[in-house]
């Protein structure tokens, strides 16, 4: 073989190697804009319960105006958080709208008729199915990101990254009181 035919072929498949790298980095890419689409699939579903959810309380908490107020600005700042696509605001508007939920679901305890009714009992059960979810593919989020990250900062890939202009995607933390049971005491008096 020729010194050219050998440089021709080391080029060839330099260029494979790295056509390969940059769709990886593709996917692992998509996979995270998919893993956040998931969750936003989510958050409008639990954004479209809440408003019933507090229109069903609000015949029976009448003096509880301050706990369902809480509830709509929470669910007010998630909803303007993520049209932004901002992870980080994410974050924290699911925690004030975690808190506000519990006080709602606590303050319900004091209405019996309320936790009878049917509707009631249904849209809490819809909400609750809908953070686990949420919880769930947090978890996947957070997994894709982790794998985009990794090979952004990965050799050869970084490589590839850097001159296309791939940048690192940001994980959804919680802090220790948006992840720790909520304390119920307070609000029953103990």
């Amino acid at each position: 073989m020729t010194p050219l035919v050998v440089c021709a072929f080391v080029v060839i498949v330099a260029l494979g190697y790295a056509i390969t790298i940059y769709n990886g980095l593709i996917r692992v890419r998509n996979g995270v804009e998919l893993a956040w689409s998931n969750i936003d699939v989510l958050l409008v579903q639990r954004h479209d319960e809440l408003p019933k959810l507090i229109e069903v309380c609000k015949g029976y908490m009448r003096h509880e105006r301050e706990t369902l107020e809480c509830v709509a600005r929470a669910r007010a700042s998630v909803e303007g958080a993520r049209s932004a696509g901002n992870v980080a605001s994410v974050s924290i508007a699911e925690g004030a709208l975690r808190t506000g939920l519990a006080g709602l679901y606590a303050v319900a305890e004091r209405y019996p008729d309320l936790k009878a009714n049917d509707l009631f009992r249904n849209l809490q059960t819809r909400i609750s199915a809908l953070e686990t979810a949420i919880a769930d593919r947090r978890e996947i989020y957070n997994d894709a990101v982790n794998a985009l990250n990794v090979r952004l900062e990965s050799f050869p890939d970084l490589l590839i990254a850097r001159p296309f202009a791939f940048t690192a995607a940001p994980m959804l933390k919680f802090s220790g009181s948006q992840t720790s049971d909520i304390d119920l005491k307070p609000v029953f008096g103990g």
